[in-house]
Formats: structure tokens, C-alpha cells, sequence
């Protein structure tokens, strides 16, 4: 059935504040095997809780203006935003306020209380909308701007005054209050002056009357807004007054005595004056409405247009829509990924279903889709779900996709379903004919056409080689295009031609139940013998009606079969495959998690281990300097030492946090230049530098392979391997076996000496001296060195002796006999 919506180029837009108006029609034909735009604009007006919304949701029609359609999203956008942290004013109040407020407006005119009522009502939710939107949430500050834009209008002035005003003065019964104003006051009170002079003269004379019997009850009445008392028939003519009718029975007459006549006068005047008062009071405030008319009509036009806006956001949120992108005209493209038709998903949602989502993709070289399949795979579904979502984009509607991606089209035109009419005497092959020529004249490159079983319902020969046809003057006029079929004409037409592409619909053969999964690029086996063998059709039928297919409709048959065997288990194997990235990826954060608690482990051990040897350290540095009897030495070595402790712990600090920051800024622990040089031929006695602390060390001994004993100075740590930085310094024989030459020990030389003399040096002189000549001693093999430093103050002695007790190439640390030095010289004995 045809079915075209044409796209007007004004778009649905508000021009002026007038509500009433016409409803453009936007469908010339809509029936159930259309694109059922009808159908959707009745499901999204039930998000609205007001006449007025419901009829502008129902007026949405698709725009070809791009400004009005970025405004449209942008609105809706907004208000899911806004919705989704604040409660909206309720609209149901909302109505369309022409007729009252040009009431209003007449000379003399006065509104009554219930009309009153209802425009205060909605002058209510158009005050509480302005100051939403005049001081909106800290969390959507400066996110509202298009929202703010169509509301501003709105800024300059405050109903709520008014609203309090005239709400003030008016009770719930739609009475006016006494503090309606000071002479309505003052007639009131008046009033009830006069009612109780008027039923104390009354009373008086029923008091009377009761003692002759002539009452018929002792009570007080009113007639014709007259007090009055009721009184026997047979006794009318003892009372003088005016009788006011009697009762239904007769027996009573309702008599105004004369005495009470001047004073129901009164109270007849003062209820005349009160009811002036009250008009005049109703007058008021018609004319306060009237003043603010302009601004309730405004703010009813701006509601209006906010509720169609909320009910697009609810049921944005809903069917979990979202917004669609309009590619520029020079690259068009249409796409559409895991997208839904609405209505069918809220069919399902009620019968506890599910919807396969549809995914397709359209470019300016390829704008045409030929979709192929079984009969119930989903053909016809894709077609209208990618009608009516383009037609929902172009109307300021989000749609229930992960994406959407469209051209903006100019014209929707499609050709559904059975057109059979048996009023034109048309058949069904003459109706599509009939829609196809108004399609075809009127299709260009920025319509989208929807073609149905295209080349059906005639000679399958003929209606092959016509639908051939038909799509190839689509393809020549740059239509947007998507045709389902089940000819193996276009299928074929589709793989040789360029611009044009496969799709098929799946079907399960094995439940005989269709899958809705479309698949780009290949086409759909049609499979209706076999459909047909699995429900059960005679075999002697099914054998003689495949033995009538061709060679060549057999090969293609059993081809497509084939392929789509293939396909899935090429998507089966890429789940697997992405399952096991997935696996993989956990299982790398896992290591890598476990990894960094170790080496943050590690930091505290190390951290606390350093902090330890620094205090030891000091605390060593201390009693030294202590033990020196010389003030100005001991003075000086105190500064000395505070100066290395304080160095050594900035030193520290300083790797320490560089550490951290590398780690925790870093390095990627599976990246090869992140990885530190892991140093190969460590040994006893090499000098090494260190990564963490930047400073030089001696190892001492091999713990494992890959841990050390290493000193500082004065300090001495384990460490591992990869935190040596470099071998600075290693032994003769370590040296040639790490560049693989042999080595055979060298025997002590004869020539060194075996004694130093550092008389007259400063400490640290008379250190470093004794330091060079030990390594030397040790790498020549000496058992024992002799340290001549002198007696003098001790200072030397002391110092060079505390030294030496801690190095690790000495084995102990004595003192000579008196006539070899005694306390001016000091023999060390090195380890082997």
C-alpha cells in the first residue's frame, strides 16, 4: 500500500502563542501495513498528560530544516537531563486558555470563580516552570541552554503575585472571603447585625403565638430570601403580616409578620449591596487576569510545547533512544545499529518477548539494499523499522538504537503490503503498479524508498525481470532504497552491481523459527521446499518439487546454504574469540594488580629497612664524634656527619618519591623500553650503583642468584638483582670471566707494600687513602696491611680503626706490640 509522507519545509515550529489551530494530516493512507506513523504518534501522545500536550504530540510532523531539527534533539536532550534529577511541575492542568483570557479582556465581562481557578491553576505550573528554569539545579548549570532560550520569554515578570492575590480572596466553594475587601467586610457584618434583630422579632412573635396554639412548629424559615415563621392554616388571620406560601399538605401557611417587614427590607438591601460588591470584586480580578494575559498565554504556548518535549524524553528513556546525526549533504550515509521498531518492542515488553535489533548501513556509493529470505524472517519489519525511525529523527524524536546515522530525506515513500482494492476493481499486482509509477515520478536522491516483495503477485519470470528493472532506475536516480524480495534475479542483480548490496534474514530450519538477524553482504535462501518438508508436506510432493528446480536454482540454493553455514561459524568463532580477549585481559589486570601490591610491599620493606640503617647509621656517626677528645675535631666531624645523614636521607627521599611517581604515572609493565637493565655477572667484592638510592655499594656476598648482601659506606642491605643499576667497578677476575676469558688467579705481588703511612692527613684524607690501598691489598692477595697514622690527639687512630672494623674486605682490626708502633700504628688482617 502506498504511503508517503511528505516533508513540509516549515517546520513544526511555534510561530505565535495561538494554540488552537489545524493538525496537518501526515499520512495519506495509513492502514496496518504501512510505516504506522499514526500508530506511534498515538503511543508517544500517551507520555502526555494533558488535551493541549497530547494534540501537539499528535501534530509532530517530519522537517527538512536542519536548524529546527539540531533545536528539536538539543530540547529533548535537555529535558532528559532535567527529568532525570528533577520532578516537572505537573501538567495535567494544562489547558488552552484563548476563550477565558479574551473573556477577560471584554469591557464589563467578569469571570467566574471555577474559570478562575483553572487559570490560576495553570498561571501556577507556568511560575513554577520560569523558576525551574530561572535558577535550574547546580548539577545542570549552564547544560540547559536551549531549554532556557524558548522559556526566557518568561523572565521578565511573575505570576505568583497575582496567583496569590486572587487565591487569597477566593474559597474553596468559589465564595469570595470577607477580607475580599473592606466594604464586603462592612456589608456582612451589617448583615448579620440585621439577621439577628430579624430572628429575635421573630422569635417574640412565635412566643406569642405559641401560647394560643396558633404555631404549627417553633422554628424560624426562610422564603424568598425573607425570614419568615411557619403558622396553622385556621390561624392565618390572628397574625398580621404577609403570608409566603404554604406546605405541600396545606396545613401550614409561612407568614411575615408586620413588626419584621422593614427590617427583611434591610437585609434585602445589604444582600443587593453585597452582591454589587462581590461583581465588582469578580471585575477586579478579571481585570488583574486580563492584565497578565499576554504572559499566561505565552507561558500555556511555552507548556505546551514543554510537555510534547517531555513525553519525547520519557519515552526516550523508556525505549532506551537515542539521538540521531544528520550527515551533510555531500556525505550522506544512513546507519542504523541495534535499532528497534518501537511498536513491536512495546508488544513484546507486554507479552514478556524480546527484540532482535536491526543493523544496517547505507552509503553514498552504496544507497541501495536488496534483503532477502524465508517469508516471516523479519524482511518486512527491517523496512518499516528503518522508515519509521528516519521519519522519528526527522520530527525531533530520538530512536530506540545504539546509533542512528541518516541523510535528511526529503520525501518517505513506500510500497507495503496487499493493496488489493475492490472498489477501483484494481488487483493486487495492478495496485503496487499504481504505486510504483507515483513512486518513481516522484523518488529523487534525497527520498527514501521501502519496496515490499517486490515483483510479487504476477508471473515470477516477468515480475523477476521487472523488479530487476525497478531497482536499477532507483539505483540511477541515487534513491535511498531498501527492497526486500525473493527473487534470485535481484540477489543476483545485488552481488554484480555496484552501489547496491546483499542482506538476508536468518531463519532457524531446524525450529522452523525465524532469527530477525539481518546479515549485510549476502543474500537470503528464500528455503520454501524445506520450510515446507519440516511442517510436514507429503515427501512424494517435496521429492517432485525439488526434482522440478533447476540446475542452476539447486547450485544457488545449496551455495547459500553453504555460505550462511559458514557465516555463522565464523561469528561463532569470533565470540569465542572475543570471549577469550576478554578472559586474557582479565587475567593481565589481575597480574598486574598482584604485581604492584608486591612492589608496593616491597617500597614499605625497603622504606623501612633504609630508614633503620640511617638511624644506625647516625646513631654510630654519634658515638664516634663522641668518642674524639678533640673539641674543634670532634666539632667539625659532627657537622660532617649531619651533612652525609642529612644528604643520604634527601638522597633517599628523592628516588623514594621518583619511584612512586614512575609507577604510578607509568610505565607499562608490558612495555620493553620500560623494563630496567637487569645486570648479568654480579660477584663479591664488585662495586655497584644502585637504582633506588643512586649511590654506590660493595657487594659483600651472594645471598641466591639473584639477592646480595651489599654494603653503603657504613650500611649494609639486602637487594635483588634488577635493583643493581650497573657493575661500576668489578674484581680483575669477575671482569675478564664477564667478557668469557679464563682466568687463573693471580698470586700475591711481591712488590707491594704492605704498610701506608698517613701521618699529617685529615681524617677523611688519611680514609680515603687507606680506602684505595685496602682494595689494592685485597685484589693483590696480602693477608695483612700495616696502617702507620701516628699517636697525637687519637683522633686518627679512632676514626681510621672505627672505619675499618666495618669494611668489608677487612677481617679484624688490632693493635700492634709497642716496638712495632703500639697505639701509632694499627695492623689489619684481610679476609681471604
Amino acid at each position: 500500500m502506498d504511503y508517503a509522507v511528505p516533508c513540509g519545509t516549515v517546520p513544526f515550529t511555534i510561530e505565535t502563542v495561538q494554540l488552537r489551530r489545524e493538525i496537518p494530516s501526515l499520512v495519506s493512507d495509513c492502514s496496518p501495513a504501512t510505516l504506522e506513523w499514526g500508530r506511534f504518534l498515538d503511543l508517544l501522545a500517551n507520555f502526555c498528560h494533558s488535551p493541549v500536550g497530547r494534540a501537539w504530540a499528535l501534530a509532530l510532523a517530519p522537517s527538512t530544516d536542519r536548524d529546527w531539527l539540531a533545536r528539536e534533539h538539543t530540547l529533548v536532550g535537555e529535558m532528559r537531563l532535567l527529568i532525570a534529577l528533577v520532578a516537572l511541575p505537573p501538567l495535567n492542568a494544562l489547558f488552552d486558555p484563548a476563550e477565558l483570557l479574551a473573556k477577560s479582556r471584554i469591557e464589563g465581562a467578569a469571570l467566574e470563580a471555577d474559570e478562575l481557578r483553572r487559570l490560576l491553576d495553570l498561571a501556577d505550573i507556568i511560575a513554577a516552570w520560569t523558576a525551574l528554569l530561572r535558577t535550574p539545579p547546580d548539577a545542570l548549570d549552564g547544560r540547559l541552554a536551549a531549554l532556557t532560550a524558548i522559556t526566557e520569554q518568561l523572565f521578565a515578570s511573575d505570576l505568583r503575585p497575582m496567583v496569590a492575590s486572587i487565591r487569597a480572596k477566593l474559597l474553596p466553594d468559589g465564595t469570595l472571603t470577607d477580607d475580599a475587601s473592606p466594604e464586603l467586610r462592612r456589608i456582612r457584618r451589617e448583615m448579620e447585625r440585621q439577621q439577628r434583630a430579624i430572628e429575635d422579632s421573630l422569635r417574640s412573635a412565635l412566643r406569642r403565638l405559641s401560647a394560643g396554639g396558633s404555631t404549627q412548629d417553633d422554628v424560624i424559615t426562610i422564603r424568598g430570601e425573607r425570614f419568615v415563621i411557619p403558622v396553622k392554616s385556621e390561624s392565618k388571620r390572628r397574625v398580621q403580616g404577609v403570608v409566603h406560601g404554604a406546605s405541600s399538605s396545606g396545613q401550614t401557611v409561612y407568614v411575615e409578620p408586620l413588626e419584621t417587614i422593614e427590617l427583611n427590607n434591610d437585609l434585602v438591601r445589604l444582600l443587593e449591596e453585597e452582591q454589587s460588591e462581590i461583581h465588582r470584586i469578580f471585575l477586579a480580578m478579571t481585570r488583574q487576569i486580563a492584565a497578565q494575559s499576554p504572559l499566561l498565554e505565552a507561558g500555556a504556548a511555552v507548556l505546551a510545547e514543554v510537555e510534547t518535549l517531555a513525553a519525547r524524553a520519557r519515552f526516550s528513556n523508556q525505549f532506551d533512544c537515542v539521538r540521531p546525526l544528520f550527515t551533510p549533504v555531500s556525505e550522506p550515509e544512513l546507519r542504523l545499529t541495534n535499532a528497534r521498531h518501537p511498536l513491536l518492542e512495546k508488544r513484546l515488553r507486554v507479552s514478556g518477548g524480546s527484540i532482535v535489533p536491526l543493523s544496517l548501513a547505507l552509503t553514498s556509493h552504496a544507497r541501495q539494499l536488496i534483503i532477502s529470505g524465508p517469508n516471516t524472517g523479519g524482511k518486512t519489519v527491517g523496512l518499516k523499522t528503518a522508515g519509521l525511525l528516519a521519519i522519528m529523527a526527522q520530527s525531533g524524536i530520538p530512536v530506540p538504537a545504539e546509533e542512528a546515522v541518516f541523510p535528511v530525506f526529503d520525501a518517505f515513500l513506500a510500497d507495503i503490503g496487499d493493496a488489493q482494492s475492490i472498489e477501483r476493481d484494481l488487483s493486487t499486482f495492478s495496485s503496487h503498479i499504481v504505486n510504483l509509477n507515483r513512486i518513481a515520478q516522484a523518488a529523487d536522491g534525497r527520498s527514501l524508498v521501502l519496496l515490499d516483495e517486490l515483483g510479487s503477485a504476477t508471473d515470477p519470470e516477468e515480475g523477476a525481470a521487472l523488479a530487476v528493472a525497478i531497482a536499477e532506475h532507483f539505483l540511477n536516480a541515487h534513491t535511498w532504497s531498501i527492497i526486500s524480495t525473493h527473487h534470485t534475479s535481484l540477489k543476483i542483480y545485488a552481488e554484480n552491481t555496484e552501489g547496491v548490496l546483499n542482506a538476508a534474514v536468518g531463519f532457524d530450519e531446524q525450529t522452523l523459527a525465524p532469527t530477525y538477524q539481518l546479515r549485510l553482504g549476502v543474500p537470503g535462501a528464500s528455503a520454501g521446499i524445506n520450510i515446507a518438508a519440516r511442517l510436514g508436506l507429503a515427501p512424494d510432493i517435496i521429492t517432485s518439487a525439488r526434482s522440478r528446480l533447476s540446475t542452476q536454482t539447486q547450485d544457488i540454493g545449496r551455495f547459500l546454504d553453504s555460505l550462511h553455514a559458514q557465516i555463522e561459524a565464523v561469528t561463532a568463532e569470533r565470540a569465542a574469540l572475543k570471549l577469550r580477549e576478554q578472559e586474557i585481559a582479565r587475567e593481565r589486570l589481575r597480574l598486574e594488580t598482584e604485581g604492584l601490591k608486591e612492589w608496593r610491599v616491597k617500597v614499605r620493606e625497603m622504606e623501612q629497612q633504609l630508614a633503620s640503617l640511617l638511624k644506625d647509621f647516625e646513631y654510630q656517626a654519634r658515638e664516634t664524634v663522641k668518642a674524639i677528645d678533640d673539641r674543634a675535631a670532634q666539632q667539625k666531624l659532627s657537622k660532617e656527619a649531619e651533612r652525609r645523614i642529612s644528604r643520604l636521607r634527601r638522597e633517599f627521599s628523592d628516588s623514594f618519591n621518583s619511584t612512586v611517581v614512575a609507577q604510578h604515572t607509568g610505565a607499562d609493565k608490558n612495555d620493553r623500553n620500560a623494563q630496567p637493565h637487569i645486570v648479568k655477572h654480579v660477584t663479591t667484592g664488585d662495586t655497584v650503583k644502585l637504582r633506588n638510592l643512586g649511590r654506590t655499594g660493595i657487594i659483600q656476598r651472594l645471598i641466591d642468584a639473584n639477592t646480595f648482601e651489599v654494603a653503603v659506606g657504613p650500611m649494609k642491605m639486602r637487594i635483588a638483582r634488577d635493583e643493581i643499576a650497573e657493575v661500576i667497578h668489578q674484581t680483575p677476575i669477575q671482569a675478564a670471566r664477564g667478557r668469557g676469558i679464563t682466568v687463573a688467579v693471580a698470586e700475591p705481588d711481591a712488590n707491594l707494600s704492605s704498610e701506608i703511612n698517613v701521618i699529617g692527613r685529615t681524617a677523611d684524607e688519611a680514609t680515603a687513602e687507606v680506602e684505595r690501598f685496602l682494595d689494592q691489598a685485597f685484589l693483590a692477595g696480602l693477608p695483612h696491611i700495616r696502617i702507620v697514622h701516628g699517636t697525637g690527639m687519637g683522633v686518627l687512630r679512632r676514626t681510621l680503626r672505627a672505619w675499618l672494623e666495618r669494611h668489608p674486605h677487612v677481617a679484624s682490626v688490632s693493635e700492634p706490640a709497642q716496638n712495632q708502633g703500639g697505639a701509632g700504628a694499627t695492623v689489619v688482617e684481610l679476609r681471604n
